[in-house]
């Protein structure tokens, strides 16, 4: 028997009902969610920043970026409005190379990732240490649509996916943690889906 009629049509699609976490349902689409306007990106002028607790602050351009060793991942992916999506493909800078470069300091406990228009998002350091998180620019086999965070955009698979900024401009490590635009806005600050962490109250 399965929990709910979410968990039968996963199994109908041939995946494990196990894969999907409470109060969700699986759609094949990649709905479309943010605040704000999808911003416009120069290639030329943009860059990308990892600064804070770290030895050596780099702040790399777009074919620096392109030019690090690529990663690939597939991960399930899951919304707080309550869609998962299975197998997304991503491929980018995994954390381990960037800190190669960086070298992060032990007082980088935690994660501010700064994204256009001002929006931020936090995690600790050990969700960004996670080997499926990455720092990607591509999707499914293709450049990520200005919907979905091109040029570049974080991939937090171990929370709900409003952790994984959009249009990512850089990584800030801080001692203490510093709760992002949503989590102000009263979203759970740990937005673990199998907890169903959606809201703080």
């Amino acid at each position: 028997m399965f929990r709910s009629k979410a968990e039968q049509k996963v199994a109908d699609a041939g995946f494990d009902p196990a894969r999907l976490p409470p109060g969700q349902y699986l759609t094949e689409k990649w709905p479309v969610l943010h605040a704000g306007n999808v911003p416009e990106t120069d290639l030329a002028t943009w860059d990308f920043k990892v600064v804070g607790e770290v030895e050596n602050p780099v702040t790399l351009g777009w074919d620096e970026l392109k030019a690090l060793p690529a990663s690939e991942v597939t991960i399930d992916i899951h919304c707080v409005t309550r869609w998962s999506r299975f197998d997304t493909g991503f491929r980018g800078v995994s954390w381990a190379t960037l800190a190669e470069l960086v070298k992060p300091k032990p007082s980088g406990r935690f994660v501010v990732a700064h994204a256009e228009q001002g929006f931020t998002a936090n995690v600790p350091i050990a969700a960004l240490e996670d080997e499926q998180s990455l720092i990607a620019y591509e999707a499914d086999g293709e450049p990520l649509t200005p919907e979905h965070g091109w040029p570049l955009r974080l991939v937090i698979p171990s929370r709900y996916f409003w952790k994984s900024a959009k249009w990512l401009r850089g990584l800030e490590l801080v001692p203490s943690d510093q709760p992002g635009f949503w989590e102000r806005y009263g979203y759970h600050n740990d937005a673990d889906y199998w907890k169903e962490e959606r809201y703080e109250f």
